[in-house]
């Protein structure tokens, strides 16, 4: 017993002493915030410097969302989609039977993403491909009015749209200087994900001019990790003055949602051709005339080349700028008017910004000699430019006709059995079930004919396919080693 009660006392003596030591820490911390202004001799919780800035910053957040989204619009679009339904040829009760009574299913295809009001009298921008191949497109505004949008132009190139509501009096946006974002900076993006109308997020800008992404043709992004979502599209991304800075396009993902990663269009691009589409309903896109490649250290070695970094020029288009101002296959373009050529994404979107008479120069690198050369940027010819979206539009519908083609070259001619002079693409792919494969066509046959027109490559080819995008019918002239014929492909 006398044991215990000595070691009671001693675990009293120890709880004493570290109840003590607890208190002096407690006070010490208590005398140094009040030093430090944050806690009153009372007790009350009072603000510091960094505590009222960091105040002042989510107060500035929420101005923003207040100001600008009343101008942010949620978009919805709608149209008839005719799913194909391929009839065997063979008709015992007559083509008016099953057309009557097998008629392909149609039903309505929804969309939906973001905008945002750009003059009070009721023009909207947002990305094409919100609005791209809708038939009905309803915008509603934060006070619940809902108005029909009529497209008033398109740039498939930059992504960039604008529509235009009846109406007056509008909440706009001001719109901001992009060129002079900082890397860090707060940003705030407005929009509509999964329809969740008018939801705010906020992030920083993460990185500028990104390219080489492959998401449009002119690609000069603003990245960002506020939070942006399949329906934000179109909408605005904003500096903490209330000043849209860009137009939230893409997010980067693997999952279909937010993962950190989004892209928008620099708001000097998208108030370039809004201008453009305002005033002349189309946009200007310069033209150079050249294929071009990164240059990477292998293809760099391969060519004995002195170049770290590039554009390789690949093939130069015949009567184009720069065929006129002299430059030649594996020239290797280094600079454009002084400033350094990053890949050929980057190259692209500069060329397919400028206006057509702009002269620029080239400081190239040819046989390890450095030269500079003027090229005065002309207006595509026609079928020399096809945007980026268009191109997979017409693949698309080239599926559904049922036909995969490339380039008939000499010896591929010459193996099918195809006189020299003959010139066209061939057909490597009929897929199953498709209107190709009932009428009877199969890979080894040469296209020397679309839609009434002699082609000699896949780019006339996909150029004189236009003419199907809207007729959905497509007329060939196919050539073989017995001879020539014709066949329709019709999409019901």
């Amino acid at each position: 017993m006398k044991d215990w009660r000595s070691y009671k006392l001693l675990i009293i003596i120890l709880l004493v002493f570290f109840m003590g030591l607890f208190a002096r820490e407690f006070y010490q911390q208590a005398e140094f915030f009040k030093a430090k202004g944050v806690v009153a001799e009372d007790g009350r919780l009072l603000y510091d410097e960094n505590v009222q800035l960091a105040q002042r910053i989510s107060q500035a957040f929420s101005l923003i969302a207040e100001k600008s989204a009343p101008a942010v619009v949620f978009i919805e679009t709608e149209r008839v989609v005719t799913r194909p339904q391929f009839m065997h040829p063979f008709d015992l009760f007559g083509e008016e039977f099953f057309r009557r009574f097998f008629a392909p299913p149609r039903y309505r295809e929804r969309g939906a993403g973001s905008g945002f009001i750009v003059s009070k009298d009721g023009y909207i921008v947002t990305n094409n491909h919100v609005i791209e191949g809708a038939q009905k497109i309803s915008v509603k505004l934060l006070d619940g009015r809902i108005f029909p949008g009529k497209v008033i132009g398109t740039d498939p190139f930059s992504d960039i749209a604008v529509i235009k509501v009846e109406a007056h009096n509008l909440p706009t946006i001001p719109l901001g200087n992009s060129d002079l974002i900082r890397i860090g900076e707060w940003v705030v993006a407005i929009g509509n994900p999964f329809g969740l109308t008018h939801t705010v997020t906020v992030g920083v800008i993460s990185a500028k001019g990104r390219s080489g992404i492959g998401l449009t043709d002119i690609e000069d992004f603003i990245q960002t990790d506020a939070a942006i979502n399949p329906g934000n599209s179109g909408g605005p991304l904003l500096n903490l003055r209330g000043e849209v800075i860009g137009m939230n396009t893409a997010i980067f993902t693997r999952s279909g949602g937010y993962m950190g990663i989004g892209f928008a269009i620099p708001i000097n691009i998208v108030k370039t051709v809004v201008e453009q589409i305002k005033t002349k309903g189309k946009v200007e896109r310069g033209w150079l005339g050249v294929v071009i490649q990164d240059l990477t250290p292998s293809l760099a070695e391969e060519l004995k080349i002195k170049a770290t970094q590039g554009v390789l020029i690949a093939e130069v288009i015949p009567d184009s700028p720069a065929a006129k101002a002299g430059l030649k296959e594996k020239d290797v373009i280094l600079t454009l008017n002084g400033k350094p050529v990053k890949n050929s994404a980057d190259l692209r979107s500069q060329i397919l910004l400028m206006k057509p008479g702009t002269e620029v120069e080239l400081e190239i690198l040819r046989a390890g000699e450095k030269k500079r050369v003027k090229v005065v940027i002309e207006a595509p010819k026609k079928g020399m430019l096809t945007s980026k979206a268009e191109k997979e539009r017409l693949e698309e519908l080239l599926e559904e006709f049922g036909l995969v083609i490339t380039d008939l070259t000499p010896d591929v001619a010459k193996r099918l059995g195809i006189p020299p002079n003959i010139k066209g693409v061939v057909i490597v792919q009929v897929l199953p079930d498709s209107p190709a494969h009932y009428e009877g066509l199969t890979p080894g046959m040469v296209i020397e004919e679309v839609n009434n027109k002699k082609i000699k490559n896949t780019l006339e080819f996909f150029e004189a396919l236009k003419d199907s995008v809207e007729k959905r019918r497509l007329f060939l002239g196919i050539r073989t080693a017995r001879g020539k014929f014709y066949r329709t492909l019709k999409l019901e």
